[in-house]
């Protein structure tokens, strides 16, 4: 027997649904991982995502991030963008 899929409320949201996503990185350019609340954001849109990196960007420095880069799904949006004045 198969069941409906689980809405939304009781599962993780899909990439399709929250499409928008920071690749973080190191003064190299390698992909850096952090933990917590930082780690594996999505966003379903470019201003939500960009409100995030806004407000957490501070945060990213402390965890080694040097610089952020903006997908959607797979797409290449803009990046690397420096967390440095």
């Amino acid at each position: 027997m198969n069941l409906p899929e689980q809405p939304p409320t009781f599962r993780p949201p899909t990439p399709a649904e929250r499409p928008w996503w920071w690749r973080l990185e190191d003064a190299e350019g390698n992909e850096v991982s952090v933990e917590g609340e930082l780690a594996d954001q999505r966003f379903t849109s470019q201003a939500d995502a960009e409100s995030w990196v806004g407000e957490a960007f501070a945060d990213l420095a402390d965890e080694g991030v040097d610089a952020v880069v903006l997908f959607e799904l797979e797409r290449r949006v803009y990046g690397p963008m420096s967390l440095h004045p």
